[in-house]
C-alpha cells in the first residue's frame, strides 16, 4: 500500500477563534500552524488565509505572505491555496492565488448548501473556467467533492480537456453527504482508474473518516479548517496534535508516512 498522504487544513475561511483560540489568523499565526502540521507529518498544507482581525480574503498579496513565511519555517512541504474562498467572492477574487503559482490548488466540482442559508456557488461555467487557469499555469487540481453528483461533475469535464487526468480527488463528507463507511466507499467506487483521493471527515467525523482512508489505501485530511476537537470535548491546542493522531493511527494500522517529495511522487507534483 502507498504511504500516506497527510493534508493539514490549517485555518479554513469560516471557524474562528471563538471555536478554538488556536485557530491561526495572522500570518505569523499561520506560519506556526503550518509548522506544527508538518513537524507533526503533515506533508500538504491546505491554506486559506485571514486578514489579522480573522476575515476571509483571497488576497494574493497575503497569500504570498503567509506561504513565504510557511516556506521559511518548512521549505519542503506542499502548499495548496484554496480557491474556494468564502461564500459570495466572485471568480477571478477566488482565483487569486494561483497568480502565485503552486504545485496545487483546490477545483471545487459543484454548488453546495453550506450551513443556514449559505449557498456555496460554483456553476458549470466556474468550474470550467477554474480547471482551464489551473492547466494553463500547469497546476493540479485538487477536486473537492461534496457529494456523487460532483465527481460526475468532474468526470465530465476532464472527457472535455477541462480537467487533466490522473485526477486527485478529496472527498468532503459530512457536510452535505453523509460520512458512513457505505460513503465513503461509494465514492472510491466512483472515481476513474489511476486516480488518487483524499477523504475529509467534518467536525466528530474527521478520525472515523481518517482511519477508513487509512485502512482502504486513501490519504487523508485533518485540521481546524474541519475540526477542532482533539477528542470530545477536547480541544486540540495545534493542527500539528490533530496530525499528530492521524500518525498514531497510521503507524497502528500499518501504514507508513509519506514525506512531501514522497508526496509529490505519488500525486504527479514537481517541486517548485
Amino acid at each position: 500500500m502507498e504511504k500516506l498522504i497527510i493534508t493539514a487544513a490549517i485555518c479554513g475561511a469560516e471557524v474562528t477563534k471563538e471555536n478554538n483560540p488556536a485557530v491561526p489568523y495572522t500570518v505569523e499565526e499561520i506560519a506556526r500552524e503550518a509548522e506544527s502540521a508538518y513537524k507533526a507529518g503533515a506533508s500538504i498544507i491546505h491554506l486559506h488565509v485571514r486578514e489579522d482581525d480573522g476575515t476571509p480574503t483571497q488576497s494574493k498579496e497575503r497569500f504570498k505572505e503567509c506561504i513565504d513565511a510557511i516556506l521559511e519555517r518548512c521549505p519542503d512541504v506542499i502548499i495548496q491555496p484554496s480557491t474556494g474562498g468564502a461564500v459570495g467572492m466572485t471568480d477571478d477574487e477566488r482565483l487569486q492565488p494561483i497568480e502565485l503559482n503552486p504545485e496545487m490548488a483546490t477545483l471545487d466540482c459543484g454548488t453546495l448548501n453550506f450551513g443556514g442559508d449559505e449557498i456555496f456557488v460554483n456553476t458549470e461555467n466556474t468550474i470550467k473556467y477554474f480547471g482551464k487557469r489551473m492547466i494553463e499555469r500547469g497546476i493540479k487540481p485538487e477536486i473537492e467533492v461534496f457529494d456523487k453528483g460532483m465527481i460526475d461533475y468532474a468526470i465530465r469535464f476532464a472527457k472535455e480537456g477541462y480537467i487533466l487526468e490522473p485526477m486527485h480527488f478529496d472527498f468532503v463528507l459530512g457536510v452535505q453527504m453523509a460520512a458512513t463507511a457505505r460513503d465513503l466507499a461509494f465514492m472510491v467506487d466512483s472515481i476513474p482508474p489511476g486516480s488518487t483521493w483524499t477523504v475529509a471527515g467534518i467536525g466528530r467525523y474527521e478520525f472515523p473518516m481518517a482511519a477508513l482512508g487509512i485502512v482502504m489505501g486513501g490519504h487523508v485530511r485533518v485540521g481546524f479548517e474541519d475540526n477542532v476537537y482533539l477528542s470530545k470535548g477536547v480541544l486540540a491546542k495545534s493542527n500539528g496534535e490533530l496530525v499528530e493522531k492521524v500518525v498514531r493511527l497510521a503507524k497502528e494500522l500499518g501504514r507508513e508516512i509519506a514525506t512531501p517529495d514522497e508526496a509529490r511522487e505519488i500525486l504527479g507534483l514537481k517541486k517548485r
